[in-house]
């Protein structure tokens, strides 16, 4: 037993050492392969430069360029102390030549941190302060969360219609640690920019002490900002008279209707326009000035304009309205009524195109698709959502609203019995409906709501209606001769047409008398509600006036009258004594 226990052990020990050995020579292999995979991905974390670029004082006070936050910072706060020279080693110079490096590099320098200070408003907090730029693992709805970067951008801004960006790339040499500095591309385009966003003509009319900061803005600006908001007021106002005054001399009811309707529109447009012109022609606020006014400027400028055009539409065509159709209502045929209805119905479609143009115009002039795209993919589970809870009533109303202008079970001018009011449909708007009762009351009624409900439509297919005059008589009315009568009299009213079909008939009876229908047609259900109160008033004059006999009277039965005293005698006697 011993020896067969060596022997195993001995063959054991004879093929482990070979297997250890040939481990070790595979991994001696795999080791430059290793090393050339890791030095790949460490040269995928930044952008290899010479080292007469990354600058040589990287590690002086001031001057640390170790991650993205360091770099803007030093910049920024070297640019604003003078210190330009010092500045020019966060510029990647490396499209200069090496000759013009050192005297160009101050001067870029200088015109780089004006155009910053005048047109970023820097987010602190989202500049990474890691050398890797790597974004953070909790921001799981970012395509790019766990990798590293070795650019960012800072801004995108358009000048001329083209598009420049102010970006920041990660550079390293053979004998220096990696680097943040300014982009070669940003440092061509620094002229560009400084020409467009630098100081403007009137800057240099400005005293030194104003130009001090305090909080995030100039001395000066605190003073510019209000006086050019009142002059704006004041140019608003005065545009506003203008377009009122211009109206009221103008002889078409079209221009009249649409100066009313546009002359504020317009003048915001104006006062935003001019604002615009200040800005870069007179002076050149700071950054988070700049940040805060030209968006709002674009959105003003954008939405004016979206309701001038929206104003004068609608102006034209309510002229087009009243001038084929006039004042709608059941009378109008069932082609005006739809017309009336698919101009509203235009309206919407218009009102629709005009908002998204104008959303899409504000995002290409800001320059928001960029910025908002990868956010906008990556949260729109949460806005669906989210918009599916808040919205659902107002994007249900716009649906059904949708639905009647394209189906039009209703139509503007229609006549409806809608729960129990009898109304004419006034306007159908994205929301609600708007209902005109006979005795001029307005009923508000959500689109969906009204959808949902059952109604009658009294002028679906034609405005005529059969109107329904009762009356309750007594036993001894002769329905026969009521019958001649009121044919007789239906036949010289105004209201009703079709005479063949008026009829009268015992619809009910009871013990207290009879109840009698006389039916009459009418070409539209207001003058069928005129006709019937004129035609009922007449057959009660006839029964009053011919017949005050066939008044219903109450009828008493002698066996229950009876019953009624002996039990009125039993409660007033009380209990029987015992």
């Amino acid at each position: 037993m011993v020896a067969m226990t060596g022997m195993s052990g001995r063959r054991m020990y004879a093929w482990l050492g070979p297997l250890l050995g040939i481990l070790l020579v595979g991994l001696l292999c795999l080791m430059p392969l290793m090393a050339v995979a890791a030095a790949e991905q460490d040269s995928s974390s930044w952008y290899e430069s010479e080292l007469d670029v990354t600058g040589s004082s990287k590690g002086a006070e001031g001057t640390n360029r170790r991650t993205p936050r360091e770099t803007v910072r030093n910049f920024v706060a070297l640019t604003e102390a003078g210190e330009y020279e010092r500045a020019a080693d966060f510029l990647n110079l490396a499209d200069l030549p090496p000759s013009e490096r050192v005297a160009r590099g101050s001067d870029l320098a200088r015109q780089l941190g004006l155009v910053i200070d005048r047109q970023l408003w820097i987010d602190w907090a989202g500049l990474s302060a890691r050398p890797d730029a790597m974004r953070d693992q909790g921001s799981a709805n970012h395509p790019l969360a766990g990798q590293a970067r070795r650019d960012i951008g800072l801004k995108m801004v358009k000048v001329k219609g083209q598009a420049y960006e102010i970006r920041l790339g990660r550079y390293k040499s053979e004998e220096a640690e990696p680097v943040w500095l300014f982009t070669p591309q940003t440092v061509e385009n620094i002229p560009i920019l400084y020409r467009a966003f630098g100081p403007h003509r009137f800057e240099v009319y400005i005293p030194t002490p104003l130009k001090q900061r305090l909080g995030g803005l100039r001395l000066w600006e605190w003073f510019a900002l209000p006086m050019l908001l009142c002059v704006l007021l004041g140019l608003g106002f005065l545009i506003n008279r203008m377009i009122r005054w211009l109206g009221h001399k103008a002889k078409s009811p079209v221009l009249r209707q649409a100066a009313e309707k546009t002359r504020i529109p317009l003048a915001l447009v104006a006062m935003a326009i001019a604002a615009q012109l200040f800005i870069k022609l007179g002076v050149s606020f700071s950054g988070p000035a700049t940040n805060i006014v030209r968006p709002l400027l674009v959105i003003i400028i954008v939405s004016g304009l979206g309701m001038t055009v929206l104003k004068i539409i609608d102006a034209v065509l309510n002229r087009v309205t009243l001038r084929m159709i006039g004042e709608i209502d059941d009378t109008r045929s069932i082609k005006k009524r739809e017309l009336y209805t698919s101009i509203y119905a235009l309206r919407r479609v218009v009102v629709l195109v005009m908002v998204a143009a104008s959303v899409i115009v504000v995002l290409i002039r800001l320059n928001l698709f960029e910025s908002l795209g990868i956010t906008l993919l990556a949260s729109a589970g949460v806005v669906t959502v989210l918009l599916g809870i808040a919205g659902q009533a107002v994007l249900g109303n716009i649906m059904a609203s949708l639905q009647i202008a394209l189906a039009k079970p209703v139509r503007i001018g229609d006549s409806v019995l809608f729960e129990g009011n009898w109304a004419y449909v006034e306007s159908i708007f994205y929301t609600f409906i708007r209902l005109r009762t006979w005795d001029e009351r307005r009923i508000i009624v959500p689109v969906k709501y009204f959808i949902s409900q059952p109604f009658e439509n009294w002028s679906v297919k034609d405005a005529r209606i059969m109107k329904t005059i009762t009356l309750f008589l007594d036993h001894r009315a002769d329905i026969t001769l009521l019958r001649e009568v009121f044919i007789e009299l239906a036949k010289q009213d105004e209201g009703v047409i079709d005479h063949h079909t008026l009829a009268a008939n015992v619809t009910r009876h009871t013990r207290g008398g009879q109840e009698i229908a006389f039916y009459a047609m009418s070409p539209d259900p207001s003058t069928a509600w005129a006709m019937a109160m004129r035609l009922r008033e007449v057959m009660l004059d006839h029964v009053r006036t011919h017949h005050p006999d066939w008044w219903p009277s109450e009828r008493i039965d002698a066996d229950d009258v009876n019953a009624r005293l002996a039990a009125a005698a039993k409660e007033t006697s009380g209990p029987s004594a015992d």
